[in-house]
């Protein structure tokens, strides 16, 4: 069983069968989607709910769904998975996080992203964390500075998945590496 996390006003939780209506309604909506490759139907949907579960099963770890008690069941998801593709900073954990934009701006995201990070440092010992987006993305860039997280200047790659030409192909590269003390809380 996946662990729960826990902050100040957030559980990032295990998947639920329900879960998958909101991570449908949030990735069809085009606000949230700005900066990624877009999810063409509801069955491809489910098929990233699947990744994610498998991802826990194999791991023990992965994306949690973001919960806000007495606010939503789904606010989006955050947490840690393995980087699934060969590239010049793999093998890698890679943090990462999406929210329907009904939730912005209101630092949930650093919150679960926090408690992801305490997760991975703290429970799994990891050394370095890292973190993705393209370079335009600049709310998903601002969580990352807020976390600590540095651009790896060096890092810029081209993601294998994304077509050659395509726009959000050009990645940046940002790294943290485990802190000495506990990140803070907000």
């Amino acid at each position: 069983m996946a662990p729960v996390l826990r902050t100040e006003r957030l559980v990032l939780r295990p998947w639920r069968p329900t879960d998958r209506d909101g991570l449908w309604r949030m990735q069809s909506n085009p606000a949230t989607m700005e900066f990624l490759m877009p999810v063409p139907d509801r069955a491809a949907s489910d098929a990233v709910a699947d990744r994610v579960e498998a991802h826990f099963a194999r791991h023990g770890f992965g994306l949690w769904v973001v919960e806000a008690p007495e606010v939503t069941d789904f606010a989006g998801y955050a947490g840690i998975v393995h980087v699934p593709y060969d590239e010049h900073f793999t093998p890698a954990v890679e943090i990462g996080w999406r929210f329907d934009p009904a939730f912005w701006g209101q630092g949930f995201a650093t919150e679960a992203a926090r408690a992801a990070l305490g997760f991975g440092f703290q429970t799994l010992g990891l050394g370095e964390i890292v973190a993705i987006t393209v370079p335009a993305n600049r709310r998903s860039r601002a969580v990352m500075e807020r976390l600590g997280m540095v651009r790896d200047d060096d890092g810029d790659f081209d993601l294998p998945s994304i077509p050659v030409g395509h726009p959000l192909r050009r990645q940046v590269l940002y790294r943290l590496t485990r802190p000495s003390a506990p990140l803070p809380a907000r």
